[in-house]
């Protein structure tokens, strides 16, 4: 019977080293295909983004990591005052901007009449 076991183990001097190295090869594949998966194109986001928050300047529309769109009416170097409707103004840190607003210049949307709020259209 410990025959049949000692038949099934390796012998002692043959190809031992290499079979170490071998099992490290799928660990460095998966760290290889990590690096370029996960950590290179967030590295490069985190990037875009500091060098976007970097270049905001008075008039920029904006929106938030919180979905408030606005206009920039105000700087200091760790917040943004913002203008989110008429008159009324918000303080928000650099951090939370999310991105810039429609670069393109779009035209207000005129408000409606009492009639139209009433109808139920959508």
């Amino acid at each position: 019977m410990f025959d049949i076991a000692y038949a099934m183990g390796q012998g002692g001097a043959g190809g031992g080293g290499q079979g170490g190295i071998g099992a490290f090869v799928p660990l460095i594949l998966m760290f290889v295909i990590f690096y370029f998966l996960l950590i290179r194109p967030q590295q490069k986001r985190t990037k875009e983004h500091k060098q976007m928050i970097e270049s905001l300047k008075k008039g920029d529309r904006i929106v938030t990591s919180g979905g408030i769109h606005g206009r920039i009416t105000g700087m200091s170097d760790t917040t943004l005052t913002v203008e989110i409707a008429d008159k009324v103004r918000v303080k928000v840190n650099r951090g939370n901007v999310a991105g810039l607003a429609q670069a393109a210049a779009q035209p207000q949307p005129q408000p409606q009449k009492e009639e139209e709020k009433g109808s139920g259209k959508k």
